[in-house]
Formats: structure tokens, sequence, C-alpha cells
């Protein structure tokens, strides 16, 4: 009979354990993808151009996302600025007079894109749980500064809107409940103006392809690591059980 106690409650502790990775698992996901992001598919070279994905995931429970909107920097006005078609919502890029015209490709450019607001369709949002992605193309990036910051805010079906605004901490610093998206850029190391480049180049590419998918790719393993650790202590707790009961019954 003892024996049979001790086999149930090694079960009951795998289960336990199971239990817990599982919430673990599921928060870290969670709290690690909790934010409107940006990222390209590789080095944002100071002075060049390169195709920006921001992606969007909904935070509310009982509410879906209608509306994003994006502020470019005003001390760094981009010459040329494009969306990409995204299915259910409408893409409007406004313009806005510089303070002091830049040049770009040959020709004085006196305004430019202050602001890029997505709207949903009718019946379209970005539901509990999910996420969406806008594609942008960017350029000229600015050649005297490491970090291009883009302000966001999000609209839900509510009412509610989040501002995404807080600027990147100092190095070292905590991260703060809004962070802005922002863009790390890399010095020109040779190639033309659209993100051709040199092997430090590519190097700097696959950085900063791990680090665009390098969150929620951390929120998966651990979250199958988690898994893992509690199905073995479960697995434990069957076996002890099994030997158990094998240990308690008679010889023949």
């Amino acid at each position: 009979m003892s024996t049979n106690r001790s086999g149930v409650r090694a079960l009951a502790k795998g289960g336990a354990v199971l239990a817990t990775a599982a919430v673990i698992a599921l928060g870290t996901a969670g709290a690690a993808s909790a934010h409107v992001s940006a990222s390209t598919p590789g080095p944002a070279v100071q002075g060049g151009y390169t195709k920006v994905t921001i992606r969007v995931p909904n935070e509310r429970p009982n509410s879906g996302t209608v509306k994003v909107e994006l502020a470019l920097p005003a001390e760094y006005p981009l010459a040329s600025v494009s969306t990409k078609p995204t299915p259910g919502w409408k893409a409007e890029a406004i313009k806005g007079k510089l303070d002091k015209p830049v040049q770009s490709h040959g020709r004085e450019v006196t305004e430019a894109v202050r602001t890029i607001v997505f709207t949903a369709d009718p019946g379209v949002k970005i539901e509990p749980g999910q996420f969406n992605e806008f594609d942008l193309s960017i350029g000229p990036l600015p050649d005297n500064t490491d970090k291009f910051v883009i302000p966001a805010k999000q609209t839900y079906d509510n009412g509610e809107v989040v501002d995404w605004n807080a600027p990147p901490p100092a190095e070292g610093g905590a991260e703060p409940d809004k962070p802005a998206p922002v863009l790390k850029l890399v010095p020109k190391t040779g190639g033309d103006d659209h993100g051709g480049g040199t092997a430090e180049a590519a190097k700097t590419d696959d950085h900063a392809e791990a680090a665009a998918g390098g969150t929620d790719d951390t929120a998966r393993w651990l979250g199958g690591a988690g898994l893992a650790v509690g199905a073995l202590g479960l697995g434990f707790g069957v076996g002890a059980v099994l030997r158990s009961r094998r240990a308690g019954k008679p010889a023949a």
C-alpha cells in the first residue's frame, strides 16, 4: 500500500512539473512578443535604403487592433517612402514641409512623409492572440546616427490608444514598458546605397536577422524546453507507479 502511495505522489509531482513548465513557457512567449517592433531583412546601412517590417501584436484579450500609426522622425527626413499593400488594410502616407530641404539623387526635396497610417477595412482587425505585419521601403537612411526610432500608435476597436513611443534605453538599461520600434543602423562599408556591402555587412546581416526573429524563436525554444522537462517529470512519475506496483505484486 505504501509503495502505491509513493508512486501516486511521484506521478502527482511529475504532473505539477509539467503544468508549471507549461505556464512559464506560455507566459514567457507572451511577454517576449508583446510590443510593436521594427526589423529589416538585412543590415540597415547608414545612407542606404531598406525594407522595414513593422510587427504589430494584439495585446488585449477582448478587443482588436484596427489602426496603426507610424511617426517618421522629423530630424531625419526620408526622401523615399513607399508602403506594400496589406490585404484588408488601407495605407496612407501623409507628407509635411521640411524646415530644411534635402538632396536626393541630384534633386532637392522640400517635403517628406512624416506619418504613415494603416487603417483596417470594415470587419477587419488584428484579433486577440494574433499579429500582423506592415512593410515599408524607406531611404536614404541618416548617416549621422546609429538608431532610427519610429514611434507608433496602436488603436483598438474599443477606442483605446497605446503609444509605443519610449526611446531606446541607454546601454545596459532596462527596456521601457512601451518602447518605440527602432532600427539599428550600421556604417556603410562598401557597395551601393541600396544595401550592398562587404563581408562585415554580411556578418551584420546575420545578426540583424537573428535579432528580428530572436525574440519569437527564444520564446518558442523556452516553451518547447519547458514542456519537454515537464513531460520528463511526468514520465518519471508514471515509471515510479509501475515500479511500485510490480514491487508490491506477490510472486507466483
